[in-house]
């Protein structure tokens, strides 16, 4: 044999410089990624290729929380031990199962537990009912119109049951990448074959196929192909017309009969031929017609490693996807969790990095929360034994999302908006390494949590009544001890929600008084909550006397979501949320709707992006079509 028959390396290029310039290249020929339609039923790890939003609420009626009777609140008042209050089935209430529908006149349910029962018509109870006790509200899981899951996210089992209960049958995804796994070598040999001498069983290829379907590719397996140079030129070509991604086993090395860095330069451009790394040397990384091509050293533990350093990513970015595992991480509670002895309990787990420290945040621990599983990014198991755990306790989180997406996501804790599902989806299509998480505990909450370290940025409005101008003040109040910025955000339209028509010809705050107006309140806390209170206090208006004032809820689309539902009249929130769900809204006036961030963030990239998202047509073009929005300072840093 000449050595001029042998194969010299191009290179001995490092690592992490050949992925660097293999993904630079497939991303400057490549376009947006192909999506198709495809049944929600059939979408287990798939990823979308667009938010998915909600065409129906879940639950879509009024439903009974629990086992027992439904009653008109107002008719059990006065009931007490010394006092007992009986009541006749048919005419004062009727007897429900946990999920039975609760209409009119009925808006409480009280457990069958704390009941009395005299005979088969007749109860008596020793306790008044408070109005919506033990009742789901329309929307309480899902709202229509609400964000379910966002752009570019791996599709879960709970997903698929969140998308069905939210009325969509069809999901858009990106297409799995075609990758066309190539054995090569007249030596190899299918399984099952009789075996001669210098003989080898072809096993890599289904190495490949596993490895390629768990990282959400579609495998295309080749026979194997004899060391036949024209034989492999053909297959070769006819793969790279038929797929996305070329993969060829074997023929990378030195050999006179290697042939794969030949062809690939015949057929296409070779861009890298040798890595520094032991084993996979001899990996060849090259392009025909513009489709990655990856030569791949025929020795299982070389094909393993360099199938995972350069296939895995390249697999990734076609699905814009991060390129990490992991399963395990251990984190700091970000609050108290209270639990019964009496149970095991898995706690849905948020989770985020702040200065290095993993912040484990406790989802809604409802068990009819579904979508506290699809925001869930670990679960913490409380064994039975444990009445819980206190805050800043260590804890081992069980991992539903890669470590990598926690690691570079932006810790958002504060007040509700539409516009933070936008930015989180503008996060992503603008970078697959960076994610946004959002927490609505109101906008005093996120002061609390940027005091405690717990969060990169806090979404607030609050309005300073001396001088009318909104959340400056509060910084400098509770934070006075960070150095502290605002980025302004967006300004929006708050006012009263309220059903088409305005049945009830509401017009100002003085009306919400009248005796047959049920309201709906947003938490303690919530900048909407101060803002409604600081205009019933110049008013005049004693909010003591204001049916439901104390029915809170955590987002301005639940409170359009009662609204909607019927179970109330009237809310403040946002216009967007009246539009999103085809309500009347009365304006009362507009606000700022800035995030709070310590200054020593403000120079991380995903921060960085996060301001340059707030500055861009795209968002203001998506914000627009929600309408109630403007931008006239959107992304301006000031320091405080």
């Amino acid at each position: 044999m000449n050595k001029n028959d042998r194969n010299l390396y191009l290179s001995n290029m490092d690592v992490e410089e050949a992925i660097q310039l293999f993904l630079d290249r497939i991303k400057s020929i490549s376009s947006e990624p192909a999506v198709e339609h495809i049944e929600v039923i059939g979408s287990m790890d798939r990823i979308t290729s667009k938010a998915i939003f909600a065409k129906l609420s879940s639950p879509n009626f009024n439903a009974s929380a629990m086992d027992g009777i439904a009653v008109a609140a107002k008719s059990t008042y006065g009931a007490s031990e010394a006092a007992p209050l009986r009541l006749k089935k048919g005419r004062d209430f009727i007897f429900v199962d946990t999920g039975d529908p609760i209409s009119d006149p009925y808006d409480a349910v009280i457990m069958i537990e704390d009941v009395i029962e005299i005979d088969e018509s007749t109860v008596e109870l020793i306790k008044a009912a408070s109005s919506w006790q033990h009742i789901r509200p329309i929307g309480e899981d899902i709202v229509a119109n609400e964000m379910i899951i966002p752009e570019g996210h791996k599709i879960r089992p709970v997903d698929i049951a969140a998308m069905l209960s939210g009325g969509l049958l069809e999901v858009e995804v990106i297409k799995k990448p075609k990758l066309a796994l190539i054995p090569t070598g007249t030596e190899i040999v299918e399984p099952g074959t009789d075996m001669k001498p210098g003989s080898i069983i072809e096993s890599n290829s289904r190495m490949f196929e596993g490895l390629v379907t768990q990282y959400g590719g579609q495998p295309v397996r080749y026979k194997p192909v004899p060391d036949d140079y024209e034989l492999l030129k053909n297959t070769i070509a006819a793969a790279a017309a038929e797929n996305d991604i070329v993969i060829i086993n074997a023929g990378s090395s030195a050999g006179s009969e290697d042939f794969t860095v030949k062809l690939i330069a015949e057929l296409g451009e070779v861009l890298v031929h040798g890595i520094a790394t032991k084993p996979g040397k001899p990996a060849i990384l090259g392009l025909i017609n513009s489709k990655p091509v990856i030569g791949i050293p025929g020795y299982p533990v070389s094909a393993y490693f360099v199938f995972e350093t350069f296939a895995r990513p390249l697999i990734a970015w076609y699905l814009r996807l991060p390129n990490s595992n992991a399963l395990v991480a251990e984190a700091i509670l970000s609050r108290r969790i209270i639990s019964s002895l009496k149970h095991k309990e898995f706690v849905r787990i948020k989770l985020g990095r702040v200065e290095g420290k993993l912040i484990a945040t406790p989802l809604n621990r409802g068990a009819g929360a579904t979508m506290s599983l699809v925001r869930a990014d670990g679960i913490l198991e409380i064994p039975q034994s444990s009445e819980g755990m206190e805050a800043g306790d260590k804890a081992p989180i069980k991992l539903l999302r890669d470590i990598s997406e926690i690691d570079n996501t932006i810790v958002s804790i504060g007040s509700h908006d539409l516009a933070m599902d936008i930015i989180s989806s503008l996060i992503h299509r603008r970078s697959a390494a960076f994610n946004l998480s959002s927490a609505h505990v109101g906008s005093m909450g996120g002061i609390m949590a940027i005091k405690r370290g717990e969060a990169h940025i806090a979404p607030i409005h609050l309005l300073d009544e001396g001088t009318g101008i909104y959340n400056i003040a509060y910084i400098k109040k509770y934070l006075s001890n960070l150095d502290m910025a605002l980025i302004k955000g967006i300004k929006r339209v708050q006012g009263m929600i309220v059903p088409k028509g305005n049945p009830k010809h509401l017009k100002s705050f003085e009306d919400l008084l009248k005796g047959d107006v049920q309201y709906v309140n947003r938490q303690k806390g919530a900048g909407t909550r101060i803002l409604a209170d600081y205009l019933m206090s110049k008013l005049g208006v004693a909010s003591e006397n204001i049916k439901g004032y104390d029915r809170e809820m955590t987002t301005h689309m639940a409170v359009a979501a009662a609204v909607a539902s019927g179970s109330a009249d009237v809310g403040l929130g946002v216009y967007s949320a009246a539009k999103a769900l085809d309500l009347d809204f009365i304006p009362i006036g507009e606000e700022d709707y800035d995030f709070a961030i310590p200054t020593k963030f403000l120079n991380e990239n995903m921060i960085e992006l996060f301001i340059d998202i707030l500055k861009s047509n795209d968002l203001r073009k998506m914000l627009d079509d929600l309408g109630g929005y403007s931008f006239a300072d959107s992304g301006e840093v000031i320091k405080i």
